[in-house]
């Protein structure tokens, strides 16, 4: 189980005996991550409000996924040298304990405190689960797999945001962390006892410095905080960004493939369109249930039904991929997927400026879904097929590092553009501007993702 997979045959089924633990617990995590993700986004509004900590709404945001690249690049690392394993154990303990302190919190700062922990597991988690996927299962049944995570996000699509409305209303939102705490604990149990004694260590691991790139991670987290903490220094803070944005910038190119931030052709283009897109998408989500809340008059349980469109045609079009996303080509997907996103981005902020029904907003936003649906699995699968036994750890870290970096600087600019226009017609518009302008950068390296051929993807 060591090194390269090998190939399977067609019949072969990752929920056979040999694999069906792994896949359960494994699916299970990554369906508890997302009903976290759904339910965060849902109830923040709320929680700030409650903590009268409406100024950190972003960081609560930002700093998760900028602690997230630390996990990442941590876990890559270990990986590669020594197997997923242990990583993975010490990715899901920083989750669980992160979810405690914010379960717990009495205040805002010790909930972004709660946050931050939560994002070392979070994105540690991520990776370990890639390479485990790598280690574990034959590359013939690897797009098996994804069209399972992928199918992990259905029932929180569905679920999610609605029941996480509902716990804050009926119970308290504190529940939304607490409950996938213990959760979580169950869906380790499985893959940990699976996985013990399965030798998925690395053949020739690759010895690269480490040290140095934990240190370049830790710069990259710095920066994205400064950036969401930057509205707090009033008349420095547009000096802040520049020097924040400099620094996350140049720390972060020996953590990215080669090339990455000149969207050379093949893995480093993938890379960069995925920080570029996971910028656009996630950035304007968490503004979605806000305008709703704020502008609408929605309760939590309402506001959460507006992500479920979005989410629930994520799922349609990554399965709708996955079946004929070879015959499309890369080129096709970037072209409809950045059409879609860009569409949803622009309705948003139309609707923000213009004061339209709210039912323009939920329906509109559905093309957000669908376009990420089409673009994220297809860049998932092809860092695999750019990849050896080598550097999964390191692509597949990279890949994840360049998410939490697109997300979190932008959730930071957003959030100091919402904040310095709050009050105003101009916040919630401008915002989706933003997102609109990323996803038209992304056409760049969405056109030059190379000739590498996916297996059938459908994550």
């Amino acid at each position: 189980m060591s090194g390269a997979s090998t190939p399977a045959p067609p019949s072969q089924s990752v929920w056979g005996p040999q694999y069906v633990w792994v896949t359960v617990g494994a699916v299970a995590l990554i369906f508890l991550a997302a009903i976290q993700s759904l339910a965060v986004t849902t109830v923040m509004p709320i929680v700030s409000a409650d903590m009268d900590g409406e100024a950190l709404y972003a960081v609560a945001f930002a700093g998760t996924l900028a602690t997230s690249v630390i996990g990442m690049v941590a876990v890559g690392a270990w990986s590669d040298r020594s197997g997923p394993k242990a990583p993975l154990y010490a990715a899901v303990g920083l989750f669980v304990v992160g979810l405690l302190v914010a379960g717990f919190a009495t205040t805002m700062p010790t909930l972004v405190v709660g946050r931050l922990i939560q994002g070392l597991g979070t994105g540690g988690q991520t990776v370990a689960l890639y390479v485990v996927v790598a280690r574990v299962y034959p590359s013939a049944i690897h797009g098996r797999v994804f069209a399972a995570f992928s199918a992990a996000w259905v029932i929180p699509s569905l679920i999610g945001p609605f029941l996480a409305g509902a716990v804050t209303e009926y119970l308290h939102w504190r529940w939304v962390f607490l409950g996938v705490a213990v959760l979580s604990l169950a869906a380790f149990a499985m893959v940990a006892l699976r996985l013990h004694g399965l030798p998925l260590h690395t053949e020739a691991p690759l010895r690269g410095r480490v040290a140095g790139r934990l240190l370049c991670a830790v710069a990259v987290a710095a920066g994205a905080l400064a950036l969401s903490l930057a509205g707090e220094l009033g008349g420095f803070a547009w000096a802040v960004v520049a020097a924040s944005a400099l620094v996350i910038g140049l720390a972060a190119r020996p953590l990215l493939p080669p090339r990455t931030l000149l969207a050379a052709r093949g893995l480093a283009s993938v890379v960069l369109m995925r920080a570029l897109i996971a910028g656009a998408l996630f950035g304007a989500e968490i503004y979605v249930p806000y305008l709703l809340i704020e502008d609408y008059g929605f309760s939590p349980t309402w506001a959460g039904l507006g992500l479920t469109a979005a989410a629930l045609a994520w799922a349609a079009a990554a399965e709708v991929q996955g079946r004929v996303g070879e015959r499309l080509g890369n080129v096709r997907i970037t072209l409809i997927g950045l059409a879609q996103l860009l569409l949803a981005v622009t309705v948003a902020a139309a609707t923000a400026a213009w004061h339209l029904p709210a039912a323009v907003l939920i329906l509109g936003w559905m093309f957000a879904g669908s376009g990420m649906g089409l673009m994220y699995p297809r860049l998932t699968v092809l860092t695999l097929a750019y990849s050896t036994p080598q550097n999964q750890g390191f692509n597949s870290s990279a890949l994840s590092i360049s998410d939490s970096i697109g997300a979190a600087t932008t959730i930071a600019v957003m959030g100091l553009v919402f904040t310095t226009l709050q009050g105003t017609d101009a916040a919630f518009p401008a915002v989706f501007a933003i997102a609109g302008v990323l996803s038209l950068l992304a056409l760049i390296p969405g056109l030059r993702l190379g000739a590498a051929r996916s297996r059938r993807i459908g994550a």
